[in-house]
């Protein structure tokens, strides 16, 4: 396991120092992610781009990150959909590539299979944190993990072993110790008659043994994160400046009088009730009728498998592509998944790729809309970056659809690995729309903490509430705020639960800027604006220091905001687990704890690994328990994730002088409150 100490971070650190605290986060840890990445890239630009997308997306998505997965694992997992997503991208392909065999042995390997292996003989992963961190079941890591290792060892020796078929599915559980007694001793017996098996398994043992220790790690630059830094900054300050002009009404006249002669239409009014008719996707209609976006008729197929583009929709903030699928010799549904399959080819000529393109959710799917009831077609929509240019020819390629399920028991819909593979091509340009913004500068107090809104923008894709969060009070910090809804002229929109970003610290220290996405208001000039508030999350500063060491026995039992937290320490091995534990969740101020250790001298104890449970509930009191089965979180009202027990296993516990430092802690307050925040005042439009 390289990433030995972990340090801790915390959301009221990120929002006190921004992206800048990630990056100098990552620079500690840097050797371990480097490391990961030469698996996936092949020379040095690739992995600056690798290392810029990990350190963006931490920061972006730190807010939902809410301690159900170790540290670790949340980070690594990140990285890992970073590299993936690059990986993926033949643009950046390029001819240096001087990495250690072993390195390229393991490149080369299908992605369900690299990432078996990296995970667990790299990153030192068990096989079920491994299978939760990429969604797929113990089994299938299982499976993935001997054809990865089979693979290594035929690129490293060239040489091919003919152990017994039925006997191979057993290598892994074997030589982890995990077979039963009965299974182990037939197989023993078997190996005993066996030479074949005997040499399989022996060579299959040396690759599986295989080490981050026995590996030469790269070296990394000693200036290797300060072009980083410095496009990082490059960003911060053209967000800070203003965009030039840009003749945007020019741009829209234009369209809508050339889309209006085609047709043959005389008024504004026609086009609605032409695509009100005509247009079969309920999705992409709307958007036409208010005279955005542009109506495609472009297939391809591939597979047993058409896939049709309807139409695309673009503005500042993202691209929307609408398309449909249609399975040709089997009722089952495919869609395409919003990052895994599908890539721009010139995406780095033609898109803003230092943007975040906005999650559509599955369920999104419209009024009266049909996926439910069709057996082989599925309608959907995917989000893609937004254009550098007023125009652009995109090159959109499809390697995978995922199969997507109807039923109730799923998570999200779909099973992860449940997919099809082949190649669907296709080339149409888009026309960015333009948007418009508003100044608002409402303040209230929530909580005691001063929020203020300061802008509205209206986006033909969606439309953004962009407020700031005062952070002067150390002891209580608003770290996010949960707006339910928006009303523009008496037009309700929800809020886009997978919407909310971090901006920037402001240029007053005193506020950090953030943003929340609701659903499109298509061209309203806003009179009456009013915003519905749901709940805000907490940083609470609350500071407590428990000794741990000396003689008094263990488990013990403290009082702390509200309720009994009980602390056990259990010896396993070099480590001192330490299991603190509350499961009382109607008495408690808190979700989770922000906690350190200290050993009372230069020497600090290190954490090297990090458990957590936890119960998910909602606001009337109702309890989930994801062990039990999927839950649907799109259907649960305004849930609460309280973390009853957190195991972490540290390095040093021996000193007798050993002290656990509670911070404070996190919570959840639900709100409710209708904000009046007209009026409202058009800014000087953008170039």
């Amino acid at each position: 396991m390289i990433l030995k100490k972990l340090d801790p971070i915390t959301g009221t650190a990120i929002q006190e120092k921004g992206i800048e605290f990630v990056v100098d986060w990552v620079d500690v840890h840097k050797q371990y992610f480097y490391t990961l990445g030469c698996f996936y890239v092949q020379n040095q630009l690739q992995m600056e781009e690798l290392f810029y997308r990990f350190i963006g997306k931490v920061h972006k998505d730190w807010p939902k990150y809410k301690g159900n997965d170790s540290h670790k694992m949340w980070m690594t997992a990140n990285f890992i959909l970073s590299a993936r997503e690059l990986s993926r991208e033949d643009g950046l392909q390029g001819p240096e590539d001087s990495r250690q065999d072993q390195y390229k042995a393991i490149a080369h390997l299908k992605m369900e299979e690299k990432e078996a292996l990296i995970l667990t003989h790299v990153a030192g992963f068990s096989l079920e944190e491994a299978a939760q961190i990429l969604g797929m079941t113990v089994g299938k890591i299982k499976g993935d993990l001997y054809a990865g290792i089979q693979s290594v060892r035929n690129e490293l020796y060239g040489k091919y072993y003919h152990g017994c078929e039925e006997y191979q599915t057993h290598y892994i559980d074997y030589l982890l110790k995990s077979m039963d007694r009965p299974a182990k001793i037939e197989f023993e017996v078997h190996l005993y008659h066996c030479p074949a098996c005997q040499a399989d398994l022996a060579s299959f043992q040396e690759v599986m043994m295989f080490r981050f220790d026995e590996l030469q790690e790269p070296t990394v630059p000693s200036q290797f994160l300060d072009p980083i830094k410095k496009k990082l900054t490059e960003k911060k300050e053209q967000r800070k400046g203003k965009n030039k002009k840009r003749k945007k009404w020019a741009v829209l006249a234009a369209s809508v009088f050339a889309f209006v002669i085609a047709l043959g239409f005389i008024t504004g009014v026609l086009p609605k009730v032409y695509y009100a008719v005509a247009e079969e996707n309920e999705q992409l209609r709307p958007f036409l009728q208010q005279g955005f976006g542009k109506r495609l008729n472009l297939e391809a197929e591939n597979a047993d498998v058409l896939i049709k583009i309807n139409g695309v929709v673009a503005d500042d903030i993202r691209t929307l592509v609408f398309y449909e699928i249609h399975a040709l010799k089997e009722d089952k549904q495919y869609f395409i998944h919003f990052e895994d399959g599908i890539s721009v080819e010139n995406e780095f000529e033609i898109m803003k790729t230092q943007s975040y393109p906005l999650y559509s959710t599955l369920s999104d799917n419209g009024t009266g809309w049909n996926n439910e009831t069709k057996k082989n077609t599925y309608y959907g929509k995917v989000s893609l970056n937004p254009l550098k240019k007023e125009e652009g020819l995109i090159k959109l390629r499809v390697t995978k659809i995922q199969e997507w399920s109807n039923d109730p028991e799923l998570k999200f819909g779909f099973l992860p690995g449940e997919n099809k593979t082949g190649h669907w091509s296709f080339e149409f340009s888009a026309t960015k729309q333009p948007s418009k913004e508003y100044k608002i500068e409402q303040q209230k107090k929530i909580e005691g903490v001063p929020i203020r809104i300061d802008k509205l923008i209206i986006a033909p894709t969606t439309t953004i509430l962009q407020y700031a969060i005062n952070s002067r009070d150390v002891e209580k910090r608003i770290d996010m705020v949960n707006f339910r809804s928006l009303n523009v002229n008496n037009k309700k929109v929800e809020a886009d639960q997978y919407g909310g970003y971090f901006i920037q610290t402001l240029q007053d220290n005193d506020w950090v800027g953030y943003q929340t996405y609701f659903d499109p208001v298509y061209g309203e000039k806003p009179k009456k604006v009013r915003t519905e508030l749901e709940s805000v999350y907490l940083s609470v500063s609350d500071q407590k220091t428990i000794d741990l060491g000396g003689s008094q026995p263990f488990p013990r039992t403290i009082h702390y905001a509200g309720s009994d937290i009980a602390i056990d320490k259990v010896k396993n091995g070099q480590l001192t687990n330490v299991v603190i534990t509350n499961k009382d969740l109607i008495n408690r101020e808190y979700e989770s704890i922000q906690f350190g250790f200290q050993g009372g001298s230069t020497d600090q104890p290190s954490i090297t690994n990090m458990e957590s449970n936890g119960v998910l509930m909602d606001k009337n009191g109702v309890e989930y328990d994801d062990r039990s089965g999927p839950i649907d979180f799109e259907k649960i009202e305004q849930p609460r994730y309280f973390v009853t027990e957190q195991t972490l296993g540290i390095e040093g516990f021996e000193k007798n002088d050993m002290k656990l430092e509670i911070i404070g802690y996190n919570t959840m307050k639900y709100v409710k409150d209708d904000w009046n925040l007209a009026p409202v005042q058009l800014l000087e439009e953008k170039e």
